[in-house]
């Protein structure tokens, strides 16, 4: 388990932040009809536009510059010329994006045209669990109190959380401490966050059961019922007022 001494030396200072901060300015497009590997195609030159790098292109072997996750793909869905988007599909898109030695980390799960009422309350419910959380991460707080806010929100609309993948602190490398959650675990109370702190929060949450299964491609992590799933992520700044949201989705 972390200690508060463990997390002083990824506290960035104030050049650090100006630099993430223009890392957090990348809008994506998406449109029913479009395969993933055009939209992944379409990511990667807008964030060479930026003079910067995908952080996800070659990460542990991952072949291409987003991960997305159409439906009951909960992350790591790898883009392909074979799949389309269609009328009714819910797509993460995950973005990694590097610049002056430091990363953001940003995801969000569109809508393809009409959904149906199950996928509208979870993607609400995701975002609402994101906000949430977002909301009482200032200094002083505690990881605990991320996760708790994320769990309390999920549980009560009855979905589940998946326990295999966390949130993160982010900057110099991709994946930093502190782990996060997405639900309470025992001792997190006592990992303060502290001004100056980048982290990654990233609810990732299913309709149906939190457990999952993994593709023979060792990379797409699925639903092991099949029930849609879905995922909201911001990078954000500790201060000692409200947190500051480096990342440009609009939620």
């Amino acid at each position: 388990m972390l200690t508060n001494n463990d997390i002083k030396g990824i506290i960035k200072n104030p050049i650090e932040i100006e630099y993430m901060r223009e890392n957090g300015k990348i809008k994506e497009y998406i449109k029913p009809g479009i395969t993933t590997y055009e939209i992944d195609r379409i990511i990667e030159d807008l964030i060479l536009s930026y003079d910067g790098a995908p952080s996800f292109k070659g990460y542990e072997g991952y072949p291409a510059s987003s991960c997305i996750s159409i439906n009951d793909v909960v992350i790591h869905g790898i883009p392909s010329k074979d799949t389309i988007l269609k009328e009714g599909d819910i797509v993460g898109i995950d973005i990694g994006f590097f610049k002056n030695r430091l990363h953001v980390d940003s995801s969000y799960t569109f809508k393809v045209g009409k959904i149906n009422e199950l996928k509208e309350k979870l993607c609400e419910t995701t975002k609402k669990a994101l906000l949430s959380a977002i909301s009482v991460a200032r200094e002083g707080k505690t990881i605990f109190d991320i996760s708790n806010t994320i769990q309390t929100i999920v549980e009560k609309n009855n979905f589940s959380i998946v326990r295999e993948f966390v949130g993160h602190g982010v900057g110099r490398e991709l994946h930093e401490p502190p782990q996060i959650p997405n639900y309470r675990v025992n001792g997190l109370s006592k990992i303060k966050l502290k001004k100056g702190m980048t982290l990654a929060i990233e609810p990732m949450i299913n309709a149906g059961t939190k457990d999952i299964k993994i593709d023979k491609d060792n990379w797409t992590v699925r639903t092991a019922d099949g029930k849609p799933s879905a995922h909201y992520e911001h990078t954000i700044l500790i201060t000692d007022k409200n947190a500051e949201i480096l990342t440009l989705w609009d939620l």
